[in-house]
């Protein structure tokens, strides 16, 4: 995991820098104001620059981070803030001052917007949630160097502006070193381009181990959207335990799970549903019927995390190395990639492929072996299908080097091939990629659950009972199935990439779903009131006493008011420590719903002793504690879980994309908050100005409560499929009305 930890930490000295901006200009604009004579107008227009740049720039970030990779970005990113530090050392005139304010915003839009998608697509799932808090901390602690920075340039004689802003080149060229020289590309975006060489290499430094197959299988099976999910149930069992005689499974209506070595397989029949998911997803659409605000999807997470099994269980006998169909050949073979680069060659027969022909590093398309189906005896072989990737007999079953523990949150990765009769009599074959979880069964159920009709019932805990996610795999393709291919017809990942335009995605319902989720909370985030008490923070703690105090140990009014600042970021910085610590425990709906209540009361709080005076120091000090507690509770959940809810909810090839629309809201709807402020201020006094904002907060819990599902530990393939099937029980729930 050192790998995965070390990249976020790297990736996310953007957001430190964004931190860091946002504090010199907050304590640099006192004294620009002074020196270039600036009205109202102007001192506000130097300010919002980079907040415009941010927001401009966010518009086309996510479609190009998709088209060009997360990683050349992130350069760009550094080389912004690198340059725009360097113009304001120079500025000699507010609009130079400017533009040098715009390109740094352009750095901040490109940081905020896309290292939380980088790191959500490096991370392992079990501790993606932490590493995701990492810009929110990186963030605050920028804002603490840069307030102290600042506090001990206001105590010289003539402080430089300049400096202050110019000082910001020197962190942004130690990102502009790590981002060159350091960071990877996304594992997620290589496959998605299918970059399966580079995808695994990168995979491998991440992960610090060498056998990554199962976790390239699932970057590839990430590529699909639109697919109709369906949620079943089967009993698993290994499949040497049918004795001999017995009639086909086939024949029994049973189905065969492939796992990665060769001739290891599984016998499965579907139940009916009585596993937690599956009863789940019909109450999720009974309760949606009775109350339409409650979402299905809710409640499908829900069941998933409530039911998980401990850790051993995860390691069921069942699935000893249940890693990947995209695994290692024999170690004598020759060196062949499936690559874009390397495995687009013409002439080459679908099923092609003898044992000389690859290596130990060749990286194999998640198809199942051509040793398991009956399909293909009755049907000749066919011709190339030029660019496709192709089929190999030992392609898919073949050992993994290391031991596969599923593929995050008690999930393991499966591929299944069903045969029957078409309408011209002719044998057909049905391909699906299941995602399964594992479900907890109460003892007076066991014995009818592991029964297997037509044989002996084995011992107990060798047979389990699983949920599944079935859909179309990513890389099946319709036009090859209507050519009657030998098998599965897929394609390579580089080909699926070139599917239309990606706007289109859009449409999806999943992907609908999603987006509701993502610029939905992103909203209610801004207008929950962290600008409101930002801006009455000075006044509180002048109020408080703290000024004074201050300026009786011979500070300034100018200092104080900094120092004070870089103590309200200090205490900060454990509070985001402890939410790092329960983000992947807890969970970020379970922070979320414990957190707001909390802002909530800090904020009626406010507005009743803005109201009520009972003298001013009583009146200071609650104040205080108030504030601080709000903080504290903002850092710890609404301020870090929006950015990595909309990283976790969006399928691969649209992330970028969609994440830029979310922080598109984030940007504007920051806009409104900060400029309507004062307005407000003069309109309806603090009172009113925070109790809408606990209005908000009230609706932002609610919100929460019915529609944001908990993601912690899941991998994000398969919390998309998740949103894919609770667009359909929306879908469903809404027509029976």
């Amino acid at each position: 995991m050192s790998g995965a930890v070390l990249v976020a930490i790297a990736a996310c000295i953007g957001n430190f820098l964004q931190g860091w901006d946002n504090a010199t200009i907050a304590g640099a604009i006192v004294y620009i104001k002074k020196d270039l004579n600036l009205g109202t107008t102007l001192e506000g227009l130097v300010v919002a620059m980079s907040l415009i740049g941010a927001t401009v720039i966010t518009t086309c970030s996510g479609p190009i981070s998709d088209s060009l990779g997360r990683r050349p970005m992130l350069i760009l990113s550094s080389i912004l803030y690198f340059v725009g530090g360097l113009i304001m050392l120079w500025s000699p005139n507010v609009f130079v001052l400017c533009i040098a304010r715009l390109l740094d915003g352009f750095g901040i839009g490109l940081a905020v917007t896309l290292v939380p998608v980088y790191v959500s697509e490096t991370a392992p799932s079990d501790i993606r949630g932490l590493l995701n808090t990492l810009p929110q901390f990186n963030g605050s602690g920028g804002m603490f160097l840069a307030y102290c920075m600042i506090f001990g340039m206001s105590l010289t004689s003539s402080p430089s502006w300049r400096l202050m802003l110019g000082v910001l080149s020197i962190p942004s060229l130690l990102y502009f070193a790590l981002t060159v020289f350091y960071l990877p590309e996304s594992p997620r975006w290589l496959v998605s381009k299918g970059k399966m060489r580079e995808a695994k290499q990168v995979l491998q430094k991440l992960r610090g181990r060498e056998d990554v197959s199962g976790e390239m299988a699932l970057l590839v099976e990430g590529l699909g959207i639109g697919a109709e999910t369906s949620i079943e149930e089967y009993i698993i069992g290994p499949a040497d335990e049918l004795a001999d005689g017995q009639e086909s499974t086939a024949e029994k209506g049973k189905i065969k799970l492939y796992g990665p070595e060769q001739g290891l397989s599984w016998v499965a029949k579907q139940v009916d549903g009585r596993g937690s998911l599956v009863l789940a997803s019909r109450q999720g659409s009974m309760v949606n019927q009775s109350m339409s605000l409650i979402d299905p999807l809710v409640t499908l997470f829900g069941s998933v995390h409530e039911k998980l099994p401990d850790t051993g269980s995860m390691r069921s006998m069942l699935f000893p190395n249940f890693g990947s169909m995209l695994s290692t050949a024999e170690p004598q073979m020759k060196h062949e990639q499936w690559d874009e680069e390397s495995l687009q060659r013409e002439g080459e027969d679908y099923m092609s492929g003898d044992a000389g022909e690859d290596s130990d590093d060749d990286l194999h398309s998640p198809l199942i072996s051509r040793q398991t189906t009956s399909l293909e005896k009755d049907m000749p072989h066919p011709t190339s299908h030029g660019s496709i990737s192709s089929m190999r007999r030992h392609s898919t079953l073949m050992p993994g080097t290391g031991e596969a523990a599923g593929i995050g949150g008690g999930w393991q990765l499966a591929w299944k091939w069903s045969e029957g009769e078409g309408e011209d009599g002719k044998k057909e074959g049905g391909f699906k990629r299941i995602y399964l979880h594992q479900e907890e069964v109460p003892g007076s159920q066991r014995g009818s659950i592991v029964s297997l009709p037509g044989g002996n019932v084995p011992a107990e805990g060798e047979y389990i009972q699983a949920a599944a996610l079935v859909s179309q795999p990513a890389l099946f393709s319709k036009e090859l199935m209507d050519q009657h291919p030998v098998g599965p017809a897929m394609v390579h990942p580089a080909e699926t990439a070139t599917k239309g335009p990606i706007w289109v995605a859009l449409l999806d319902p999943g992907v609908k779903h999603a987006l509701f989720v993502g610029i939905g909370i992103q909203i209610l985030q801004q207008f929950s009131g962290i600008n409101g008490v930002l801006y009455y923070t000075p006044q509180i703690l002048e109020d408080a006493g703290v000024e004074v105090l201050l300026a009786n140990m011979g500070i300034s009014s100018e200092s104080a008011s900094f120092l004070i600042s870089a103590l309200t970021t200090l205490l900060m910085l454990p509070c985001i420590g402890v939410a790092m610590r329960l983000m992947d425990i807890s969970g970020r709906r379970t922070l979320l719903l414990m957190t707001i209540p909390v802002l909530i009361v800090s904020l009626i709080i406010l507005v009743i002793f803005e109201l009520v005076s009972l003298g001013s120091v009583i009146n200071a000090a609650i104040s205080t504690a108030c504030v601080i507690i709000y903080f504290c509770c903002f850092v710890m959940g609404y301020g870090p879980i929006p950015n990595i809810l909309c990283s976790e909810i969006f399928p691969t090839r649209v992330r970028g994309l969609c994440i830029a629309i979310c922080a598109l809201v984030f940007w504007i709807g920051d806009i409104i908050v900060t400029y309507t402020l004062p307005v407000m201020l003069s309109s309806i006094g603090l009172a009113g100005i925070f109790g809408i904002y606990a209005v908000v907060c009230i609706i932002s819990w609610i919100f929460v409560f019915l529609k944001v599902p908990e993601t912690k530990g899941l991998p994000l393939e398969v919390i998309t499929e998740f949103f894919s099937v609770g667009a359909r029980e929306t879908a469903a729930a809404a027509k029976s009305e």
